[in-house]
């Protein structure tokens, strides 16, 4: 395992300029990373420091990294290929920064992210965490749109518990957060960043900014594709939340949230795989939660009807 540890010189805050600790992770990304790196290098807003943590890509990432490492605020390390929350988890434990941020190396930022964000704490300092909205773009960048969502604002946990919409890597979150509340839970394979959401939600307001800052690049290689863990993982997650925070979230809350994620469980089993009586075990099962959960009753229906 290397570090490769510039002088932190021009990275130096100066009064009512905090600096901004970036936590970049890397495997196998080097085509884009260039790209991701440039978009942090751009920034407006100049006083950050930006850890990339290559997670033992087979590809040439260390070759593509260093060029960069002529700027005093990219600090790199590399480490054998222990998965995404270990290795973000190197690059929070490294940073130095009032304020952390976070890029994926296929992924990019506006150049004025930073000045955007950060004054929305300054202005609301009961906030941990501030998230904005994300453009989708494709392997060769380009755009997809944004998603159509709402995002609820302040003290989140119930809303954040039946549906996450957190950008995540579009956050910045106060370092003081994650001194209270943790880091990445390194036993999960999926659903970090919703893990680590839900336990700032239980202590701090979370704030969404709508402009678009971030950029996120769909290509076949991302385990997002792999709903079946990634499902797991969030009912998991949910269950430790509630055990670990009895009485953030009304029990009528959390009864729509187990419908509404049974149900998803549901729809993703027989849109992927035809997988009916799976899919129907898991409509009924959120029905027990919500006997009147409408999006259950109609997934069942459908059910029937593509059955018939």
């Amino acid at each position: 395992m290397t570090t490769t540890t510039n002088s932190p010189a021009a990275d130096r805050p100066v009064a009512d300029q905090p600096l901004v600790s970036i936590v970049m992770a890397a495997y196998n990304s080097a085509p884009y990373m260039p790209e991701a790196i440039n978009s942090v290098i751009s920034q407006s807003y100049p006083y950050w420091e930006l850890h990339i943590i290559n997670d033992g890509s087979k590809d040439n990432t260390a070759e593509v990294v260093r060029p960069f490492l002529a700027d005093p605020r990219i600090i790199y390390h590399e480490q054998e290929n222990t998965g995404q929350a270990r290795a973000k988890n190197r690059g929070l434990r490294a940073a130095r920064g009032e304020f952390i941020a976070f890029l994926d190396a296929d992924d990019k930022w506006s150049p004025d992210k930073l000045e955007k964000q950060l004054p929305v704490f300054k202005a609301h300092p009961e906030a941990g965490l501030v998230h904005t909205n994300v453009m989708l773009i494709t392997e060769s960048g380009e755009p997809l749109g944004s998603p159509q969502r709402s995002y609820p604002q302040g003290w989140i946990s119930g809303d954040l518990l039946i549906d996450n919409r957190v950008n995540g890597m579009a956050s910045i979150v106060r370092r003081e957060c994650l001194e209270q509340v943790g880091i990445f839970d390194e036993s999960l394979s999926m659903g970090i960043d919703y893990d680590l959401w839900l336990r700032i939600s239980a202590r701090y307001q979370i704030l969404f900014l709508d402009e678009v800052t971030y950029f996120y690049r769909q290509w076949a290689g991302q385990m997002s594709h792999r709903y079946e863990e990634r499902m797991d993982n969030a009912i998991r997650i949910m269950e430790k939340f509630l055990r670990e925070h009895p009485g953030v979230v009304p029990e009528d809350v959390v009864n729509t949230a187990w419908a509404h994620t049974f149900t998803g469980r549901g729809y993703s089993r027989f849109r992927a795989d035809r997988r009916w009586a799976d899919a129907m075990s898991d409509y009924l099962r959120a029905l027990r939660f919500q006997p009147t959960y409408v999006p259950a009753w109609k997934s069942i229906l459908k059910l029937l009807i593509w059955r018939s």
